[in-house]
């Protein structure tokens, strides 16, 4: 999955609003993410530590690091209410990885949201 499927998918469980149509803007490599419905603010918990802060509180799934220090996981819960981890391990940029983590979690609640009202 790309990290642009990743945050529409995230946005979604959020009920974040979205710029009609396609809503991916590339400013620079660096600088990338999707329009909010307000035409004037580009969203990326991947890169922003404030999106990806406003994201897990509003779908729920705080991040936890795992206790050897190695990386973080965010649960989420499947159909089958069974407590499913996202994990990410630390490389250099250990903000990143849990900024991954909570992205994949909600991305992943939106998933298991449709699918149960399928």
């Amino acid at each position: 999955m790309t990290d642009r499927e990743l945050l529409e998918l995230a946005a979604k469980a959020a009920g974040i609003e979205l710029w009609p149509g396609d809503a991916w803007r590339m400013i620079t490599p660096r600088f990338s993410g999707l329009l909010l419905k307000d035409g004037a603010t580009i969203w990326n918990p991947l890169t922003d530590d404030g999106d990806a802060l406003r994201l897990a509180v509003k779908v729920g799934r705080m991040p936890e690091l795992i206790r050897d220090g190695s990386g973080v996981f965010c649960g989420y819960e499947t159909k089958r209410n069974c407590h499913s981890p996202i994990i990410e391990k630390f490389g250099d940029d250990r903000m990143a990885a849990i900024r991954r983590a909570i992205v994949r979690a909600a991305a992943e609640v939106y998933r298991n949201r449709t699918t149960e009202e399928a």
